[in-house]
């Protein structure tokens, strides 16, 4: 998925404005920040909405429209400017190029056109440091089985994220049936992924903003349909649409996958910057894992960016070894989360995560260490991001540690 542009349009004719409009939304990269029916007005929208990119169409006023785009190079220069216009005079697409325009498209405007003008304007952008239109980053959370704590991870992982300065995580709860994100969170939306994917084609800003709830964590939710009904509904290309659309206001989108790998997980997964997979140290999680490598592998670039999560850690003594774990998958374990269930239990009954819930525990320290890894951070704090320097890197080496624990060895 490309990174996603915010767009601003200005057209004092409807049926154009509406056609352009219409055009865009076939475009599952571009977040329509704004439109205008007045060329007075546009520059004042610009600077209020501050999008990446506006476009102003020159057909209704042309000589005002030029006007315009001189005067926003100035006011806002941190906007790139695409006119569009039903003449192909060349004097007019030059006096658009010398007011300061990108690029130049006739009307109507074809989607293929459209497109290829807004990757070329993306690309300068980047080229030149421009950290607005900066792709975020989407984390999917997937279960080898039912029961394993994928949600509880998902939640709280986003949590973590949302008490860094400057990161703004959102979760999806993508378990259309059965999820119950919103109940760790001890929340009561108002709005649900069924509502946001029917208002799709008139979805701006502050309507998707209405639809989320937000914890008092600072994480924000997106929570399941109520009626089952609902879940029929909403196709792959919605859901795709919703996830580019959150990606232009959030760092972090974190989406919580259902258990059954559907039609709507697979998009989800492949719309992803990476996929935790989190398991048990059982046979039927490890026998579930190899087979969802198999099938990941069938999907485009997923199984690429896919890496395991061990949670509940030391559970009991028959766990299987994490060397034998890893021997099974063919892969490293990126992040081992220990076995709380005091905590845990307090948590979901509570309706608040583990960072609030307990913030000194283990299993909260190992969460904190996995959002460390996934999003980059050093942590100056009472949080070590060296195992190996906390009773919780004891613990790990303890499990992971060829021959020195008797248990494993019996796993073995």
């Amino acid at each position: 998925m490309k990174n996603v542009l915010r767009l601003a349009i200005v057209d004092p004719t409807e049926a154009s404005r509406e056609a352009l409009k219409a055009s865009l939304l076939g475009l599952e990269y571009v977040w329509l920040e704004a439109d205008c029916s007045r060329y007075e007005f546009f520059a004042d929208v610009v600077a209020q909405t501050q999008p990446d990119i506006g476009i102003v169409a020159l057909d209704a006023n042309p000589e005002q429209a030029l006007g315009l785009v001189s005067k926003m190079g100035e006011t806002s220069p941190d906007c790139s400017i695409l006119v569009v216009s039903s003449s192909v005079e060349g004097s007019l697409v030059l006096q658009a190029m010398r007011a300061g325009a990108k690029e130049f498209l006739t009307h109507p405007v074809r989607l293929d056109e459209l497109d290829a003008a807004l990757d070329r304007i993306s690309n300068v952008r980047s080229g030149r440091g421009s950290s607005k239109s900066q792709s975020s980053s989407v984390i999917a959370v997937g279960g080898a089985t039912g029961g394993v704590g994928s949600t509880s991870v998902a939640v709280n992982l986003g949590c973590c994220i949302a008490r860094e300065e400057g990161l703004t995580p959102v979760l999806v709860d993508l378990d259309l049936c059965l999820g119950d994100a919103d109940v760790l969170l001890d929340a009561i939306p108002d709005y649900t992924l069924a509502d946001v994917t029917q208002n799709i084609a008139r979805l701006d800003f502050t309507l998707l903003k209405r639809s989320l709830t937000r914890h008092a964590s600072g994480l924000f939710l997106l929570p399941r349909p109520v009626q089952l009904e609902d879940a029929r509904q909403i196709e792959p290309d919605d859901l795709q649409r919703v996830v580019g659309l959150l990606k232009a206001t959030f760092t972090h989108v974190i989406i919580d996958l259902s258990k059954s790998y559907s039609r709507l997980d697979q998009t989800a997964m492949q719309a992803s910057d990476e996929v935790l997979l989190v398991t048990q140290l059982d046979l039927p999680c490890l026998r579930n894992i190899v087979r969802l490598m198999i099938s990941f592998g069938e999907m485009e670039g997923v199984l690429d960016k896919t890496k395991v999560i061990v949670n509940r850690l030391g559970l009991e003594s028959g766990q299987i070894s994490l060397k034998k774990a890893q021997d099974t998958i063919g892969r490293e374990i990126m992040g081992k989360i220990p076995n709380d269930y005091r905590v845990m239990v307090e948590s979901r009954n509570n309706g608040v995560p583990i960072i609030e819930q307990a913030p000194k525990a283990k299993i909260t320290q190992a969460m904190v260490q996995l959002t460390e890894s996934l999003v980059g951070l050093k942590r100056e704090d009472g949080f070590s991001s060296d195992p190996s320097a906390s009773s919780l890197g004891r613990l790990l080496s303890f499990w992971s540690g060829s021959g020195k624990s008797s248990r494993a060895e019996q796993a073995e």
